[in-house]
């Protein structure tokens, strides 16, 4: 089984200078948990889910030290202030920064499992040998996948 025969080759992308506003956006009319973010010509860049917008939202704890003691300070602007200073930012603000696991549409089943199992990854972005996004497979098109298989 290739990762070919499970991807979502029509595929929901967002441009990494869009506003977070119109992320939030196409997350919920299309009601869908996260997307690839890709330069103007499609190559893949980074990840962003609505886990993301969640952590970035969250006050944000800061460590003060003096010489006799710790103080932790904790930042609470108004929640309505925080989330309008939020949607103004970038996408490429928010997304995710750490290393983001792809695969090829020749790339097998198993390869999709162990990045899955591994990581803990909702979505894996499929990408072709121009780094350009061109399908993504979630956790949800596996399961389908292997059940349909096993009905048949």
């Amino acid at each position: 089984m290739k990762v070919k025969e499970i991807m979502i080759e029509d595929v929901l992308m967002i441009d990494k200078n869009e506003s977070v506003t119109n992320l939030m956006k196409c997350l919920t009319e299309n009601k869908i948990g996260g997307v690839p973010v890709v330069d103007e010509d499609h190559h893949l860049l980074g990840m962003i889910s609505d886990g993301d917008v969640i952590r970035a939202l969250s006050p944000k704890e800061q460590n003060i030290f003096d010489f006799y003691s710790l103080i932790v300070l904790v930042e609470k602007p108004e929640l309505k202030e925080r989330i309008r200073r939020f949607l103004e930012k970038s996408v490429e603000q928010v997304m995710t920064k750490r290393k983001i696991e792809v695969v090829k549409p020749e790339d097998s089943l198993q390869d999709i499992l162990n990045i899955l199992s591994h990581h803990h990854f909702k979505k894996i972005p499929v990408i072709n040998n121009d780094n350009k996004v061109v399908g993504v497979v979630s956790r949800g098109d596996v399961i389908r996948y292997i059940t349909k298989q096993m009905l048949e």
